[in-house]
């Protein structure tokens, strides 16, 4: 029973009725807040809607008769109404509820399989439940067990429907490039529980419902508009082919009505279709009156014909008034406002050079040639609305049910609130206490790269001992970085300093490896080719950086390196290798040559083969080492080109190998695949000494049948063993003939006493980068690493070794099968790194630290114009280095790069989708005590090469010119110089106090330890109250009017210490131990009378004093 209305429910939450045949709008109300509603059933009185968390009961015109929260489920998707007070209720996970309609409480939760349920039907007999694996499970009513399944597709289940005694079902097959819709439809006789005859229809089917009128006829409907009719015993027959016009858009459900007389089509648009037999359709069998609200008695406004284009605005009537309108400005309050032009493309003012004053720069290819339009930041975002990945983050939600990507791989992105990261739970991603990367930096798509160099102990060590005095090296920046990620405690790090300098690589510009932000966001870069030129890049970079012979031009202050002696790199007896390139040409001419690599690049066979031949992992790795090729070459016998063949030997095995696997197109893809699917079968035969059936497919259980491979260790589960091509150990070998001799070794295998140990090496699989493959969030890359014991046993106090999933800061624990598992339909290997075993007890790992109390003393300023006359502070003598736990006052201002990006929702909440991009501009240190106690020592501007868009001034005091070396009269200097004066501070041990630390070192990139830090915004607060700022806390305890028109680092230093002498005042002085409590209580209930506010000068309870300490010239 119910009324003879249409309920629809578009995909914000928002559900509209229409009633009769002719869709007269009935009611519209909101059904929830932020989640879609995912199922909804229509009853006598009202209609359930089911979301994501809840199920909600309404009545027709909006209003709640119960909404019931389910707190242990996590994803619902399904409801099915099995008597007219009990309710099932399925969704992605392991098991169902069952709800009793009247009581509104849970009565039965019955266990099912992993994935769960998302698609629920019944009949006279059994339940019917459909899982995303593509199986359809039948039920027994009375106890929920599984009384049959049946297995319909291989991919993922779409719809399926039940009549009388037959089963439809349509769904995906895994193919080779993924999952497909199958134009076979299976229909199973529930008499026997077999399948029939598979029913092939013309259209791609995504949805299907029986519409028994005279015969058990099937609607049959795509998600293009396409549908069909068709019986489920008989042939499909192309006349009963329907088309429902969707202007382009994509059919997103359907469904029948009780009475089969009508069918309903609801598409992306938010458009509902109705089809019936006859214009007087009716939706229920035995409807009831509809209850219609009462007519509106207003008089309507006389018509208005808004067709014609020339309507003057005249005829809309105003009220009367005999007062001037708001809109009546004078003459001299009105100011010609002239179009603004748009702003240079950030790609031009990066890579422009200027000779006088006129710049030049490359041509971006952004703009159509010959044209230059007019358009508006705005209309740029809707003109790229085409691009496959989502402009915005709020439109990348996936459907479960056909999301391939496991979560852990997807892509990762920080949810900013108003309180910025603050309330970001980085904890929930990362429970170890090895530290992540964040990735809104611009070109952080090296992370997982980054994770892996720390990760290799000798090159950790090699770069924090290494420093020279160039000011944008990757060395240092590296080392800075990896001494962050040492200190953390699972706190995610910044690479923003090692990408500010990668970025003036001229080098990596050349190569392709800087990404506009356009292109990371929408996805247009082959990631996992792009992933392997920068391994290369940062390898042959690395290598030119630290083989640099010490000497004068090396960083004052730095030792020289304990690794090897000048001249030489580590980095080179790490990863180099000797080659020996013989050209043989046809005449007989050889050619020899000696060379050196880095890193090798898989070459893979011929692709023409067909079929495909089993190659092991070794082979493909040998024939890419030991390369032979035909090619055009100059011949100076010949004295022309002639075909020439190319041979290449490895003379001798370096300590890290280096692989990039170049998979890049679909042939590589294929053979991957291919040799997987080689190694899985043998694995089969390893196991059970029994070779698989053809065209048989065994259950998971019965592949944990077959025994183990070694008695007391058991052998990797089937599952595990699947998409593995790659081993996890080699062994390498050099004969006397100088050939190389490559097989996998096992965990049994024993090296052989007549093995010479520089000739014969045992590699073990140390990290892999993968490409993960999503077009809804435009891909990934992603690094498993093998964690040593060293660095368990820094980070945790254990000795062990395990493998870690590192995706920028989601770090978790996985088993070492998962490393090399690369399903090819959405993760793609990139890189592979074997390392010697016992590495490290080839090289020296003790870490010296290179910077010392010299980098304090006094240095030229980069800027032109300065004078002596503008010095703000006074370099530290000798006598007054600091020592661990003396005090340091801090402040720093910064300059905006890039503004933040953020979107305004439907509800009218701000979503920040990138914050704005800071970097420092200038940074202050003073004295804390002895007799110069509040004079500064430092006093830095930090030159700049990047575009700033925002000085900041009125709160950072910074103006145009003053971060520009030739017109600057600023004491200037590199951020790498500074970088290296608080670096020295932090580790002699000083404690820095001032305001708001946390944003300050998080900008500059520094990693303090918690007891180092005297903030003073955490000192006067209360818990889960306001923070307060620095100028009121000046004002009312201090009596000191400070930031009066702008921002002054050092102002603000000062003031942060003498705050910081009176809490301890406050704190030690009293007998009371409350009266601090007391003392900040007072201070809120002033702040709030106030309203947070400084009085103004010369009004009633103004400060006194405006400053405490005399200009450093005075001293």
């Amino acid at each position: 029973m119910g009324t003879n209305d249409l309920p629809l429910v578009p995909m914000q939450g928002h559900a509209t009725s229409f009633f009769g045949p002719t869709l007269e709008r009935y009611s519209s109300f909101q059904v929830h807040g932020s989640d879609d509603v995912r199922h909804i059933q229509s009853l006598e009185n009202g209609i359930l809607f089911l979301t994501k968390t809840n199920l909600k009961y309404m009545s027709r015109g909006g209003l709640i008769i119960f909404d019931y929260l389910m707190d242990e489920s996590e994803d619902m998707h399904s409801l099915l109404l099995t008597d007219p007070s009990t309710l099932l209720v399925g969704g992605l996970q392991n098991h169902v509820i069952e709800i009793d309609l009247n009581t509104v409480q849970e009565t039965q939760k019955y266990t099912v399989e992993v994935p769960g349920v998302t698609i629920m039907r019944q009949s006279n007999r059994f339940f019917f439940c459909g899982h995303t694996s593509g199986k359809v499970s039948v039920r027994d009513p009375r106890t929920f067990t599984v009384e049959h399944e049946l297995d319909a597709y291989s991919g993922s289940l779409s719809d399926f429907d039940v009549h009388g005694n037959l089963l439809a079902a349509c769904g995906f097959s895994s193919r080779r490039a993924g999952l497909a819709c199958d134009r076979f439809l299976k229909v199973y006789d529930l008499r026997v529980m077999r399948a029939i005859t598979p029913l092939q229809v013309h259209v791609d089917p995504a949805f299907l419902r029986f519409v028994p009128t005279y015969t058990s006829r099937l609607a049959i409907v795509s998600q293009t508009g396409q549908g069909q009719f068709c019986e489920p015993t008989g042939l499909a027959n192309p006349a009963d082919i329907f088309h429902v016009t969707t202007v382009g858009q994509l059919l997103m459900t359907f469904d029948v009505s009780g009475t089969k007389q009508a069918l309903a089509f609801g598409d992306s648009e938010g458009c509902v279709h109705l089809w019936a037999d006859s214009p007087e359709a009716t939706f229920n069998a035995f409807s009831r009156e509809t209850d219609f609200a009462l007519p509106c008695i207003v008089d309507s406004l006389p018509h208005l014909d808004w067709g014609q284009d020339l309507v003057p605005l005249s005829l809309i009537p105003v009220p009367l008034t005999s007062e001037t309108l708001l809109s009546d400005w004078p003459a001299a309050n009105s100011v010609p406002a002239p179009r603004r032009a748009p702003p240079v493309d950030p790609e031009i003012l990066r890579t422009m050079k200027k000779v006088g004053f006129i710049g030049y720069a490359p041509n971006p290819r952004t703009k159509l040639r010959n044209q230059i339009p007019y358009r508006l930041k705005e209309m740029d975002n809707e003109f790229d609305s085409f691009s496959q990945v989502p402009e915005s983050p709020i439109g990348r939600e996936e459907e479960p049910h056909l999301y391939m990507v496991a979560k852990k791989y997807r892509k990762v992105t920080i949810k900013y609130s108003k309180l910025g990261l603050e309330d970001f739970d980085f904890k929930h991603y990362n429970k170890t206490l090895f530290a992540g990367l964040e990735p809104h930096i611009p070109n952080a798509y090296c992370n997982c790269m980054i994770q892996v160099l720390y990760f290799l102990e000798p090159v950790r060590c090699l770069v924090q001992n290494h420093l020279c005095q160039k000011e944008f090296c990757l060395g240092c920046e590296l080392g800075f970085l990896f001494h962050m990620l040492d200190l953390s405690r699972g706190d995610p790090c910044q690479g923003s300093n090692f990408l500010r300098a990668f970025r003036t690589i001229p080098e990596a510009s050349a190569l392709g490896l800087i990404l506009a932000d356009s292109d990371e966001a929408t996805g247009k870069v082959n990631l996992g080719r792009l992933i392997q030129s920068w391994n290369r890049f940062i390898l042959t970079q690395l290598h030119q950086e630290t083989q640099e012979q010490e000497g004068p031009q090396a960083y004052r202050g730095a030792g020289g390196s304990s690794f090897a002696s000048a001249g030489e790199s580590v980095i080179g007896q790490l990863f180099s290798c000797e080659m020996e390139n013989c050209s043989m040409c046809r005449c007989g001419k050889e050619t020899v040559r000696v060379s050196s690599t880095l890193l090798f690049t898989l070459s893979y066979p011929d692709s023409t083969e067909k079929p495909i031949k089993d190659y092991e992992f070794v082979q493909i790795l040998k024939r890419s080492i030991c390369l032979e090729q035909s090619t055009q070459a100059w011949c100076e016998n010949c004295e022309k080109y002639q075909p020439t063949v190319q041979t290449r030997n490895i003379r001798c095995l370096p300590d890290v190998l280096v692989i990039n696997c170049e998979v890049n197109s679909s042939k590589e893809a294929d053979f991957w695949k291919v040799q997987a699917e080689f190694a899985f079968q043998k694995a089969l035969m390893k196991r059970g000494g029994l070779e698989v059936p053809k065209g048989k497919d065994l259950a998971l259980g019965d592949w944990k049948e077959l025994g183990s491979a070694e008695p007391g260790q058991p052998y990797p589960s089937m599952e595990e063993l699947k998409n593995v091509w790659i081993p996890h150990a080699i062994r390498m070998r050099l004969t006397k003939n100088k050939e190389l001799d490559v097989c996998n070794w096992s965990e049994s295998d024993e090296p052989s006493a007549s093995d010479d140990p520089d000739s014969v090496h045992v590699y073990d699989l140390m990290a892999t980068v993968v490409h993960i493959l999503d077009s809804r969030t435009g891909g990934s890359l992603v690094g498993h690493i093998k964690v040593g014991e060293t660095y368990h046993q820094r980070k945790e106090g254990v000795t062990h070794q395990q493998w870690y999933l590192f995706n920028d800061f989601l770090i978790e624990p996985v088993d070492k099968w998962e490393a090399v598992q690369f399903d090819m339909s959405w993760k793609v290997p990139a890189v592979l790194y074997y390392a010697r075993r016992n590495l490290n007890a080839k090289y020296n790992l003790t870490i010296k630290n290179p910077i010392e109390a010299s980098v304090l003393l006094a240095e030229a300023s980069l800027a032109r114009k300065q004078r002596k006359c503008h010095a703000t502070f006074i370099p530290l003598m000798l006598s007054e280095m600091p020592q661990a736990g003396d005090l340091v006052g801090l402040d720093a201002e910064f300059v905006t790069l890039n503004e933040e990006e953020a979107e305004l929702r439907s509800d009218g909440t701000k979503s920040t989708i990138k914050p704005s991009q800071m970097s420092v501009a200038r940074i202050t240190c003073v004295r804390g005590q002895g007799p110069n106690e509040g004079v500064p020592f430092i006093d830095d501007y930090i030159s700049t090469q990047e575009q700033v868009v925002d000085y900041l001034t009125q709160y950072s005091g910074i103006k145009p010119g003053d971060l520009d070396a030739k017109i600057s009269s600023k004491h200037l200097t590199t951020l790498k110089s500074t970088y290296l004066k608080l670096r020295f501070l932090i580790d002699v041990g000083v404690k820095f106090v001032g305001h708001g630390l946390q944003k300050d070192f998080r900008v500059i990139n520094l990693m303090v330890p918690k007891d180092q830090v005297i903030d003073t915004v955490y000192l006067f607060h209360i818990p889960r109250k306001r923070m307060i700022s620095l100028r009121f806390l000046a004002w009312y305890f201090l009596d000191l009017k400070i930031q009066a028109e702008t921002h002054d680092s050092i102002e603000d230093a000062r003031t942060a210490l003498q705050l910081y002498r009176k809490y301890l005042a406050l704190s030690q002085g009293s007998a009371e131990p409350d009266e601090v409590r007391k003392v900040l209580k007072g201070l809120y209930e002033k702040g709030r009378k106030m309203d947070w506010k400084v009085p103004e000068p010369d009004g009633p309870g103004s400060p006194k004093h405006a400053a405490v300490y005399p200009p450093v010239l005075a001293l």
